[in-house]
């Protein structure tokens, strides 16, 4: 089974410069997850192969965050958002049931800059990490998105020029580590990559950072211990455009 998230930074965006539609074909995917589609119901008629239904999970908010799944694999069951946790108007989260696993595909609060929302996402963190298990307690998850923080100094280009920047803080990092810990989860692609480096998910706009490779890695597949001998491959796609992100793959055996 293979496993796709994108965050698109506008859907629509994406769609109208060409490059989605090339992506998804190229990539075909058994599942396709978006983020950061910042749509509205009705604002976008995808043209999308019949094999595929369609979830999406819009925020309150005009053209701002929202998520979406593309899935060929019918699944059991879907939710969206966290419980009761009080940014779900903002479309973040969605989760499908499948036969032996949860799938969520999240994108995470970032804390802005000057960490304007650094004490919002700390208390994401945890409703999160509370969710996750909550879900852990029936069967597995595959948890994938952008989740707005690089883990480690390997994970993105400058660190010591990025250290208490938004997505790189000391809270925001040990935030990650109590997710992996606690939630008993697989970070894929650096448990099969674990020394390699100058590979990255997302590059700023700004500063011709794509160019040079200044990127962050911040998009992520995560799975349940349980799920490790079905860790087939994970891939990071830095040759596919249309957003400041690129694609990242799971494969499941």
């Amino acid at each position: 089974m293979k496993l796709i998230s994108w965050n698109v930074n506008g859907l629509r965006a994406c769609v109208s410069k060409g490059d989605f539609y090339n992506n998804f074909k190229a990539l075909d995917a058994d599942i396709f997850c978006l983020q950061e589609t910042k749509m509205q119901e009705g604002q976008l008629e995808l043209e999308l192969p019949e094999e595929y239904e369609s979830y999406w999970n819009y925020a309150e908010k005009k053209g701002y965050s929202g998520t979406a799944v593309f899935t060929r694999v019918k699944p059991i069951s879907v939710a969206y958002g966290m419980d009761e946790f009080r940014e779900d108007n903002e479309g973040r989260l969605i989760t499908l049931e499948f036969e032996d696993f949860y799938l969520v595909t999240c994108y995470t609060p970032n804390s802005k800059q000057g960490l304007l929302r650094l004490d919002d996402r700390m208390l994401w963190e945890d409703a999160f990490l509370a969710y996750l298990n909550k879900l852990q307690e029936s069967k597995s998850v595959v948890v994938c998105g952008d989740l707005n923080v690089a883990h480690e100094e390997i994970d993105l280009k400058n660190p010591k020029s990025n250290h208490k920047n938004a997505g790189f803080t000391d809270e925001e990092r040990s935030k990650f580590s109590i997710l992996l810990e606690k939630g008993k989860l697989i970070d894929t692609w650096r448990s099969l990559n674990p020394d390699v480096t100058d590979v990255y998910s997302w590059w700023s706009y700004r500063f011709h950072a794509r160019e040079k490779n200044a990127g962050w890695r911040i998009d992520y597949f995560l799975i349940s211990e349980k799920l490790r001998n079905r860790l087939a491959d994970a891939k990071i796609h830095m040759d596919m455009f249309g957003s400041d992100h690129c694609p990242v793959e799971l494969d499941l055996a």
